[in-house]
């Protein structure tokens, strides 16, 4: 159990603005990690051992990608339970994002709102936090990169950024993800499109091909999908992916639904969902996927896990390991360990 109990930090936190809670909470992992204060928020890993995607997991509970878009603390994330820590987005180049405000708390519906949009320090210093990041990996813990595209890039050049952020990313990532569905960068999701899939699978896997054999090592390579998606696109999808020899897929990303918080205070703020109200339709996204991939091809179910039950629930509809995000904000550390251990039992 942690030091410091989640439930003495959390009025704290959620009496600050969200993104600059988030910043504080960063800041104080970045600068604590590695030290004898990480037993403020320390506890023991599960032990669930599982091979996915040729790689050994030591449990099937993961950080998604978002909360740690840099980088700068796997080491210190890892400490609170974690089998594997997913960083990023990162883009080619520095970006700031969109405005400010830009993050927004649901807490009725134990949700939140964002449209950050891949604000990062850019690939040169997101490797160079990804380097010094020792400790989890020593321990067992598999990382994960996730990259996207720099906003100013025009949509019809979006596969040179993912080349780009591949070539950057490959020699340090364990596994690397290819965010096409972010709700917060224009355009992106048109990438999602079969034809517009098509090509940037086509272009990174032959990229990924020539780093295997330069590395002599073939990373996985994972796509990270959007939960609206109809069945027929989900289907599309699956053969892509399977098509182009991809490795895994990622369900899923924030939803653009606002129904199932219509009429909560800032309901009405534009980005990206998550938390609660995204359990349903990712499952709904793993469950389709599942059907179409058939047995064996690796998913990680993401989207709206706030308890063991909820991951419990990503593996019936079809998933391998599990991720969260937004629960560990409204629930602390003790959600990892309180999952792992119901998909572990």
């Amino acid at each position: 159990m942690p030091l410091l109990p989640y439930a003495l930090a959390r009025p704290f936190l959620f009496g600050l603005d969200p993104e600059q809670a988030h910043e504080l909470t960063l800041d104080a992992i970045a600068r604590l990690q590695h030290t004898p204060l990480q037993c403020l928020w320390q506890q023991p890993r599960v032990a669930d051992p599982v091979t996915v995607a040729g790689l050994r997991f030591p449990n099937r509970i993961g950080l998604a990608a978002g909360l740690d878009k840099n980088g700068r603390c796997i080491d210190g994330l890892g400490a609170m339970g974690f089998g594997f820590i997913e960083v990023g987005t990162v883009t080619p180049l520095p970006q700031p994002g969109n405005p400010k405000p830009r993050i927004f708390r649901l807490p009725a519906r134990q949700a939140l709102i964002n449209r950050l949009g891949f604000n990062n320090e850019g690939l040169a210093a997101f490797v160079g936090h990804v380097q010094r990041a020792h400790r989890f990996r020593a321990a067992g813990g598999v990382v994960g990169l996730n990259i996207g595209k720099n906003a100013a890039t025009p949509i019809e050049r979006a596969a040179d950024d993912y080349l780009a952020a591949l070539q950057g990313v490959y020699p340090h990532a364990d596994y690397v993800t290819v965010n096409i569905s972010s709700p917060n960068t224009q355009h992106l999701r048109a990438l999602q499109d079969d034809a517009a899939l098509d090509a940037l699978l086509g272009a990174l896997q032959a990229r990924r091909n020539r780093l295997a054999a330069e590395h002599r090592r073939r990373v996985p390579l994972f796509v990270k999908i959007a939960p609206d998606l109809d069945d027929a696109q989900v289907a599309v999808i699956a053969a892509t992916l399977q098509r182009h020899g991809i490795d895994g897929v990622i369900a899923t990303n924030t939803t653009l639904s606002r129904e199932a918080v219509a009429g909560l205070p800032q309901a009405g703020e534009a980005g990206g969902l998550s938390g609660s109200p995204v359990l349903a339709p990712s499952n709904r996204v793993i469950g389709g996927l599942r059907a179409a991939l058939g047995p064996g091809f690796p998913i990680i179910g993401v989207g709206g896990v706030m308890s063991g039950a909820d991951a419990r629930s990503k593996i019936a509809a079809g998933a391998d390991l599990v991720q969260i995000y937004t629960g560990l904000i409204y629930r602390g550390p003790a959600l990892v360990t309180e999952a792992a251990r119901a998909l572990a039992g």
